[in-house]
């Protein structure tokens, strides 16, 4: 007998969009039950807001400044809590009001899922008796549930502190104090870990009681693993079970259709990933499960009586109610993650008038994969937002690169001691000079290296405009947007309501026509990139190791195979379609030769 995970009332979530889109995004949905996820990369922001919100609610705010000692982790347990306290008082509000027509209440029932809590709520509008309306209405006010105010690490981004000039311990730096921010919180939700396997952290885990299971099974602080294929979430998920730590739910997530940066793997496409999770989820559970009582036990802890159960979510690139259910039916994910279509909801997200209008008209030439990260991961970027008009007007002056204000992604110690950003001012008119005093061999390989430097954009304070601005916190800021490709086929502005009904297939947004299949669009991005590795490499920009590219070759191969094997059950009435481009796309990987 396993013990079943808590079922969230929707199915699906809305996962980490930059560090502002999503930053208080639990405040405008968790009171509906929907369960959103907030990054915790940036603390200068995240203070930013905890200010500006206490003021809007009538709170009293006491500063938590850059010299207070731990001041990360304390600003991001003040902050979280500060969430968690608004959102009991908005279901505690819920709870007290009457089931109106356009009453919150009323939407929270009215945008649920088919479901038996659905259904209650049906019974009670159809209820001929005073009493047992009544009656119907109490069950249903004892049933509402918030979403889960979930939180983001990304563990690459890690970095070092210093104080006076003395490198502090390891607990402080960046990503440690984030963790031990949440730890210290009083939520009760999950941990989303994200970009890999971080050691010293996963280590420090360990040391918070709220990660562990208790005898009923029961975990406060619930661990992610957001992962891009099989094999990661057993190394990881291993690694955690040997310290006691059980990963409640696997969140597998497209390796290039999706926003931000884009850890492409090696051309492991989403259905074949989906499939793998599906035949051995069963198994995986099994084997850590008893890794984990071992360590359990080892260490003096409960062991919980029965079996833990585990979820497998899936986001990347979804688009239609068809593709949702998909999903669910043929690879029984247990939820599904809805991010870009999501920027046109701005009653959801923090963006304002000017970006929104920017997305809404967005084409397929205006998002592309870009060198903008520091971290030197491709990274997906609107062409047109006032992040990157600032980049270009700045190299346009003569003076590339940005002034490094929070420097949250500094790692590069070419030219200096201390750490710096690659995005920054003072490495990129460093780095270029060096490529004019010793020029590369050809023109073609000097301005690609040239382009190479100037790419990197000051991201971790760019993508903080999207909330900055309009928040007026920061009005002069440059705001970057971090869209998948998806985002191009949604154009009308949407209200939750609508965006909801969509998922379900209750109604339907506008697409651009010919958007193609979700499996489609993530096969073509790989072969369109696989493409241009091909020319760079022609080129002499790049080398690539063959046995990687084959690599790459056989796995988008293999996937093209079970798409065409299994069409019928991915696409259901336009399986006709779907091959007929499934085989377009075959051509292309096939005419790509060095």
């Amino acid at each position: 007998m396993s013990h079943p995970l808590t079922q969230p009332v929707h199915r699906f979530y809305i996962p980490v969009m930059g560090t502002g889109f999503t930053i208080d995004t639990p405040l405008k949905v968790a009171r509906y039950g929907i369960s959103s996820v907030v990054s915790l990369v940036d603390d200068v922001l995240i203070e930013q807001m905890r200010q500006r919100l206490s003021r809007n609610s009538g709170r009293t705010y006491d500063e938590i400044s850059n010299e207070a000692e731990d001041s990360r982790a304390l600003r991001i347990t003040s902050y979280l809590n500060m969430m968690d306290d608004m959102v009991h008082g908005q279901m505690d509000k819920l709870r007290g009001s009457l089931f109106e027509k356009g009453s919150d209440l009323n939407r929270y029932f009215e945008m649920l899922p088919d479901s038996p809590l659905r259904q209650v709520y049906e019974n009670m509008k159809a209820a001929a008796d005073p009493a047992e309306r009544t009656r119907l209405q109490g069950v249903l006010k004892e049933k509402l549930s918030a979403g889960a105010i979930d939180v983001n690490i990304m563990t690459k981004l890690d970095r070092d502190r210093m104080r006076n000039g003395e490198l502090l311990p390891p607990a402080f730096a960046d990503a440690m104090s984030a963790l031990r921010g949440y730890a210290n919180s009083r939520l009760k939700s999950s941990l989303v870990l994200s970009a890999g396997l971080n050691r010293r952290l996963f280590n420090y885990l360990a040391e918070f009681g709220d990660f562990f299971p208790d005898e009923q099974g029961e975990i406060r602080k619930r661990i992610i693993l957001k992962v891009g294929d099989f094999r990661s979430a057993v190394v990881q998920g291993k690694l955690l079970a040997r310290k006691g730590l059980w990963v409640s739910e696997y969140r597998i997530e497209s390796g290039l259709n999706c926003g931000g940066h884009a850890f492409g793997g090696k051309g492991a496409l989403l259905g074949p990933v989906l499939e793998e999770f599906k035949q051995k989820r069963g198994d995986l559970r099994d084997q850590l499960h008893g890794i984990l009582a071992k360590a359990l036990t080892d260490s003096g802890r409960t062991v919980p009586e029965d079996m833990m159960d585990l979820r497998v979510t899936v986001q990347g690139g979804i688009g239609t109610s068809d593709e949702n259910h998909m999903l669910e039916e043929k690879y029984q994910v247990d939820g599904t993650g809805w991010g870009s279509p999501f920027l046109l909801v701005p009653e959801v997200v923090n963006i304002d008038e000017k970006h929104l209008q920017k997305v809404s008209e967005a084409e397929e030439k205006d998002v592309h994969l870009s060198d903008a990260s520091p971290l030197g991961v491709p990274f997906w970027c609107l062409k047109t937002s006032t992040s990157e008009e600032a980049r270009l007007d700045r190299i346009d002056a003569g003076k590339p690169g940005s002034q490094c204000p929070k420097g949250f992604l500094v790692s590069n110690t070419e030219f200096t001691k201390v750490p710096i950003c690659t995005a920054s001012r003072n490495y990129q008119r460093r780095k270029l000079t060096s490529l004019t005093d010793e020029p590369l061999e050809r023109p073609v390989v000097q301005a690609d290296a040239t382009d190479h430097v100037t790419a990197k954009a000051c991201i971790c304070h760019d993508l903080a405009g999207s909330a900055t601005v309009p928040n007026e916190i920061d009005p002069m800021a440059r705001t970057a947007v971090c869209c998948g490709p998806n985002t191009v086929y949604f154009s009308r502005v949407a209200r939750l309501r609508e965006m909801v009904d969509h998922i379900y297939g209750r109604a339907q947004l506008p697409l651009t026509e010919g958007r193609p299949h979700m499996f489609l669009k993530e096969l073509s991005l790989h072969v369109d990139r696989m493409k241009t590795d091909f020319e760079r490499k022609r080129e002499g920009l790049a080398v690539a190791k063959a046995s990687a590219t084959e690599e790459i070759r056989k796995n988008l191969s293999q996937g093209i195979q079970l798409y065409r094997e299994q069409a019928s059950l991915l696409a259901a009435d336009k399986k006709g379609e779907f091959l007929k481009k499934l085989d377009s796309l075959r051509s292309d990987l096939d005419a790509l030769k060095d």
